[in-house]
């Protein structure tokens, strides 16, 4: 039987629908996000609380004409629904498929590719000015969740649009602040009054008219409006916004599709910057999400009638793995952190709104008064890290890699500079999976490893965090560790005890966990065993490779690359990161400067591009980063060598 999303092909097919059928619709799209995300993952109490404003916002303005910037793009399940994706939603997140964040490749609907919180308001305000620059009338909208509003760059945008006075529309999805408690119907008719273009025209009117008076007229429209912002901060909280300019309108009931629509037509003819409250529901209509929003922020597959996760990420067996080591990086990192603050008074932990996808919502529960939660500030939280450092406490800063980005400048400025004892922890750092280029945590290397003072270390495995952990711990200076997401990749072919690798952590130190003659692989963090599994299937063929754990990218062991360069002739270098300014290019430079520039050296890690959404180990297989790969690559090298020398033995 055919639904009403079925006869959805593009907003105009959902402007033909009757008020009445909308809240059904909004019941089926509900259904359709949760039959998805449940059967491969992805976000959920987002998406499920912003679909009656996705169809509001659809039903009255006229995208792609109108544009639409969703910040934080996990929101949009529903706007994708209703914007010609619904045949390959099915496709979410998956490698080929759409994306499940925003993404100007999908189509017009989606004026910018984005992922990382708080940038909507000033990429609407630019589209806004070029808009008035050309001449134009599309309406630009910013729908702005309460989290990303404490970000700095949307506060800064808010204070420049305000000043720039130009149409925009700023629609806040509040699912969480305090405020949105005045919901009622004394808001709802404060909300009729003053979107009453009657109200609006008689409003400026008068205001013009006062200003016309002299001595006493400018006075008096500035004593007018303080009595109007003082009645509306009784009642309502937008005072905030109206102080940096904009006219503020909320909050209403973002589930209540007919009010949406009537206020989002009221405001279609309001002219200046404008700001829409509408408070929602985390999770809304799925039971289970809406009583614990947090666990179903992101899920992988799922029981729809318990939430219990489907399955398990298996460890393999080809090895001795002892059982307790599957885990992973960010359970190891949240265990090892508990210990070392029980150990050292001074530990503290900071996160910038993402104490559970980093760990530190465990330590919160041992640890209160020594747990930060800044909000999505991570700019903020490099800085008070910085105080927290200087002050005497050993902050360890646990962030994603691709949003520890935001903060380059304050590594930079407020730790590196001031020498000061910070821990970075970062989380996700590699390829992350179905999340796509914007959660990639692919640039660290790169951008770490130039930073004066900074140490910059990647463990093998979950013991070796925590041996990272605790050395970051016990040396005053600052230091970064980047892991992957989820587990240990363990070796497949090696017959290595992974137990007896273990090692202490010595500062610039790396490890050799292989020895051989004929080629040298240098590997950091999460490609040290799958290249001790290349190393393997090398050694089948009569090619013995050491394998080197570098452990430290910055600074480098430079006593070692002397060493094996003096007795080996080729180097791989192997990072999951990206390849320009990487942990290879650093490898290159040593050797130049070390006078080893006879040594041949090969650098596998990923390209200068953006890495597409897809299943973890199949894009690290795409690259070349998997122990066939890495396999391949040095055989070929070498093969090439062969053949040269045979050619020129025969001349």
């Amino acid at each position: 039987m055919k639904t009403l999303l079925d006869t959805i092909e593009s907003p105009q097919d959902l402007k033909k629908l009757p008020h009445e059928q909308l809240p059904h619709l909004a019941q089926e799209i509900r259904e359709r996000i949760l039959e998805v995300v449940s059967m491969q993952g992805g976000h959920l109490a987002s998406p499920l609380g912003a679909v009656e404003l996705a169809i509001a916002l659809h039903y009255v303005f006229d995208a792609p004409k109108d544009l639409l910037l969703w910040d934080v793009g996990h929101q949009t399940y529903a706007h994708k629904l209703l914007t010609g994706r619904r045949e390959r939603f099915s496709t979410l997140r998956q490698y080929g498929g759409i994306s499940g964040l925003n993404n100007k490749n999908e189509g017009p609907y989606d004026p910018f590719t984005s992922g990382h919180g708080g940038t909507a308001i000033s990429t609407a305000l630019g589209l806004a000015v070029a808009r008035d620059a050309r001449g134009a009338e599309e309406k630009i909208l910013a729908i702005i969740g309460d989290a990303s509003l404490g970000e700095g760059m949307a506060l800064e945008a808010l204070n420049h649009a305000g000043h720039m006075k130009t149409d925009m529309i700023v629609v806040l999805n509040d699912n969480e602040m305090s405020i949105s408690k005045t919901v009622g119907a004394l808001s709802k008719y404060l909300n009729r009054m003053i979107t009453d273009p009657r109200y609006n025209r008689i409003r400026r009117e008068i205001g013009s008219l006062i200003e016309k008076m002299p001595r006493f007229g400018e006075r008096m429209v500035k004593s007018a409006r303080h009595l109007e912002e003082l009645a509306k901060s009784l009642l309502v909280p937008g005072v905030l916004f109206e102080e940096l300019g904009f006219r503020y309108f909320g909050p209403i009931d973002g589930h209540n599709i007919e009010q949406l629509i009537e206020t989002f037509t009221a405001l279609k003819k309001i002219r200046g910057p404008v700001l829409m409250h509408a408070v929602t529901k985390k999770g809304k209509g799925y039971e289970l999400a809406e009583n614990n929003p947090e666990k179903f922020h992101g899920v992988g597959a799922f029981d729809v009638k318990t939430g219990g996760a489907k399955k398990d990420r298996a460890v393999p067996d080809k090895i001795k793995v002892p059982a307790d080591k599957g885990i992973t990086y960010t359970r190891a990192f949240s265990d090892a952190l508990i210990t070392l603050a029980s150990c050292y008074e001074r530990v503290v932990g900071v996160t910038a709104a993402m104490p559970e996808g980093t760990g530190l919502d465990v330590f919160r529960e041992h640890f209160p008064d020594r747990y930060f939660d800044v909000g999505m500030a991570e700019q903020h939280a490099v800085g008070f890290s910085a105080g927290l450092a200087r002050g005497g406490f050993i902050p360890v800063c646990a962030v994603y890699s691709s949003f520890l980005q935001r903060s380059y400048d304050q590594i930079f400025h407020d730790v590196c500079l001031q020498d000061l004892h910070v821990i970075f922890a970062i989380d996700r750092a590699g390829v992350v999976g179905s999340d796509g280029p914007t959660h990639h945590g692919v640039m660290d290397i790169a951008y770490l490893r130039s930073m004066p003072g900074l140490y910059v270390l990647a463990p093998k495995d979950t013991d070796e965090l925590k041996d990272m952990l605790e050395w970051a711990a016990r040396h005053h200076f600052p230091s970064a560790i980047r892991y992957p997401r989820g587990g240990v990749q363990y070796p497949q072919h090696a017959p290595c005890d992974v137990e007896a690798l273990r090692e202490p952590v010595t500062s610039g130190v790396a490890q050799v966990v292989r020895q051989g003659r004929d080629a040298a692989i240098w590997a950091i963090g999460n490609m040290v065993y799958p290249a001790l599994d290349a190393a393997q299937l090398l050694a089948a063929d009569g090619i013995e490779a050491t394998v080197v754990n570098a452990r430290f990218i910055a600074p480098l062991d430079e006593a070692l690359l002397t060493e094996l360069g003096g007795d080996i002739s080729l180097f791989c270098t192997v990072e999951d990161g990206i390849l320009d300014g990487g942990f290879g290019s650093a490898v290159g430079e040593a050797l130049s400067r070390l006078n080893l520039d006879t040594v041949k050296k090969i650098s596998l890690g990923l390209p200068r591009k953006f890495i597409v959404h897809g299943p973890q180990e199949q894009l690290l297989a795409e690259y070349g980063l998997s122990s066939e790969g890495i396999y391949t690559a040095v055989k070929n090298v070498l093969h090439k060598s062969e053949e040269k020398s045979i050619a020129g033995n025969a001349q």
